[in-house]
């Protein structure tokens, strides 16, 4: 059975740093990407990472902020934030798919698997 599983969330002051996890079991895929989902917002596409190549996707808010990484061996995927924004408050989501394609890497629909969330808060 696949299940994606995330962890790290919390309270954090602007300016602060988080890292969430997110674990896969039962398969590999080709992409992970993580979504966030603001109150009274639609889910949003944040950054993305292709297994078999390392690359990554980002938007555009988070850029030089936000980093994806993967570790194979353990099959997870990290998010690091850092200088966070009270606009980045957000349920967090881990996603993963087999489809590598660029096309679609930041429509959440493509995604087939989901972890259950995690709260990010940052406080002004």
């Amino acid at each position: 059975q696949v299940q994606l599983v995330e962890s790290g969330g919390g309270l954090v002051q602007a300016g602060g740093s988080l890292r969430l996890s997110c674990a896969a079991s039962g398969r590999t895929f080709s992409s992970y990407a993580w979504f966030r989902e603001a109150p009274g917002k639609e889910r949003e596409f944040v950054l993305a990472v292709v297994s078999t190549n390392s690359n990554t996707y980002y938007t555009d808010s988070v850029k030089g902020r936000f980093t994806i990484s993967r570790d194979n061996a353990k099959n997870a995927v990290y998010l690091q934030m850092n200088s966070l924004k009270p606009e980045d408050t957000a349920v967090y989501y881990c996603a993963a798919r087999q489809s590598s394609s660029i096309l679609t890497m930041k429509i959440w629909s493509t995604y087939n698997y989901w972890g259950q969330g995690t709260q990010v808060t940052v406080s002004s």
